[in-house]
């Protein structure tokens, strides 16, 4: 297993670790099987989407915040309980094949950390689990 230190520099951000990811299958003698990312946070999770267009993750924070709004009348004594709402709509984890020593994603696809509570380090787990070369 493999433990990623991510800086975050705002309070809500989409960072894309695929390269990350990518990097620790390609260091390893996995060549099948799968890749599983997760992360030990309640106001921080993982996704996989497009990572093509900017835009998307613009979209995709703007609709989360339309759901749980930042400071709007919450009981949660720390303020951040629409990061604690995110988070359990993004998940904190993805699974991921892992074929010929490649991650399987499509096209446009890429892993995200999504940080709902910044700036902060998260800490992101990554563990490959199949046969060795």
């Amino acid at each position: 297993m493999e433990i990623l230190s991510i800086s975050t520099h705002q309070r809500v951000a989409m960072i894309d670790i695929t390269h990350d990811v990518k990097r620790i299958v390609q260091a390893s003698d996995i060549q099948n099987g799968i890749v599983t990312v997760f992360v030990p946070h309640t106001t921080c999770g993982i996704t996989i989407n497009e990572h093509a267009d900017p835009d998307v993750k613009r979209d995709i924070l703007f609709q989360l915040e339309k759901i749980a709004p930042y400071e709007k009348g919450y009981h949660h004594y720390e303020k951040n309980a629409d990061s604690h709402i995110k988070t359990s709509l993004i998940g904190s984890s993805e699974t991921i094949l892992l074929e010929d020593g490649n991650v399987i994603l499509g096209t446009w696809q890429g892993i995200f950390l999504c940080d709902f509570d910044g700036p902060r380090v998260r800490k992101v787990y990554v563990k490959i689990l199949g046969d060795a070369a």
